[in-house]
């Protein structure tokens, strides 16, 4: 097996003529594409719909070049969108496609798997069933991808659901109570159920530990390896298990670690290291969280992101991170994603980078 990747700056949220180019062209089998992951230069907020609309037009692509109706693409493509490239981050997607030819190497390569859960109710965000479903799925992805160890898992990558209040009310309706009223809220409780639902796949914790009242509130509790983003484009989890294997072709390798905060920029040279295989490679892709630390410290000194009014912390985390990332690797064209509810640690979260053996993109 194979997984390649792709990169494609993006004009504008809608923007898919690279892709389609790269399609048109034969550098891209539209049979083959089982993700794609991308940052739009919405607000990363409840109302950002850049998401939507780049999941619109990335559907409606695949559509047409698959014959297929946008439901179907659906259900074989995950379609990650995740809001928010404040600062010096760039517009972008990636693209993974998994095809089943024969592995050039011996070396444990790049593997890829996708999974989704069932639609969630209301009343089921930010809650155990959340936690529940999304382990299920971390572990059909992983055995899809031909994974089986959990230390070979490198990143799970998420895109869920948030609360409206359309969403509230019809729950309220039926007599449910959702986790939290406020919709801007119950992104940060979708993301943590989320993550524990990786740590509870991945073994990070244990199945005692978890209940409602743990999620944004234990915050001990975390995945190391998860990454979820929320957009009100979906009520289902949709997830991407990125791992090496062996009998997957190493052109294309990923590495982990975890920053310790903001800061850390440290942990790129740290994930790099434990890429397999003789050398590291050309960077292809970073792809991190970002998350203001609790205590309004940064090593000591005073942030101000969870007490400015006008903007969201988790805009200013994002700007923060890549921006030292993008100092760290000379690149702009990088996945953080803000609000890393139990992913990592406080004021930290989990990174990973996928290198190519041969070139970079």
């Amino acid at each position: 097996m194979k997984t390649r990747v792709h990169r494609f700056a993006t004009a504008a949220p809608d923007d898919v003529s690279p892709l389609r180019r790269a399609l048109d062209e034969g550098g891209i089998n539209a049979e083959k594409v089982i993700a794609i992951l991308g940052k739009t230069e919405g607000n990363g907020c409840v109302n950002d719909f850049t998401r939507a609309l780049s999941t619109l037009a990335l559907t409606r692509l695949f559509s047409e070049v698959l014959g297929l109706s946008d439901e179907a693409v659906a259900e074989r493509i995950a379609l990650v969108m995740s809001g928010g490239t404040e600062g010096g981050l760039s517009p972008h997607i990636l693209v993974f496609e998994v095809m089943d030819e024969p592995a050039l190497s011996t070396s444990p390569g790049l593997a890829a798997g996708v999974a989704f859960t069932p639609a969630f109710l209301p009343e089921q965000i930010g809650r155990r069933a959340q936690i529940d479903a999304t382990a299920q799925a971390v572990r059909e992805a992983m055995a899809r991808a031909g994974i089986e160890r959990d230390e070979d898992v490198h990143f799970v990558q998420i895109k869920c659901p948030l609360l409206t209040s359309a969403r509230c009310d019809e729950a309220a309706r039926r007599g449910a109570a959702v986790a939290t009223t406020d919709t801007y809220e119950s992104m940060a409780y979708s993301r943590g159920a989320s993550a524990l639902g990786v740590a509870l796949a991945l073994r990070e914790i244990e199945p005692a530990q978890l209940r409602d009242a743990a999620v944004c509130h234990e915050f001990g509790l975390y995945s190391g390896r998860a990454s979820t983003s929320a957009g009100i484009e979906l009520m289902r989890n949709e997830i991407l298990v990125l791992g090496n294997a062996p009998g997957w072709d190493a052109e294309f390798r990923i590495g982990h670690d975890v920053m310790a905060d903001a800061l850390d920029a440290d942990a790129v040279t740290r994930a790099l290291a434990r890429v397999p295989g003789d050398g590291a490679g050309e960077l292809v892709a970073l792809l991190a969280k970002a998350e203001p630390s609790r205590n309004g410290l940064i090593r000591g000194h005073r942030h101000i992101m969870w007490d400015d009014s006008d903007i969201n912390a988790t805009r200013h985390a994002r700007a923060l991170v890549g921006g030292v990332l993008a100092g760290r690797t000379g690149h702009t064209a990088l996945f953080v994603s803000g609000g890393a509810e139990h992913q990592g640690p406080d004021g930290g979260g989990p990174l990973a980078v996928i290198t190519h053996a041969l070139i970079s993109l």
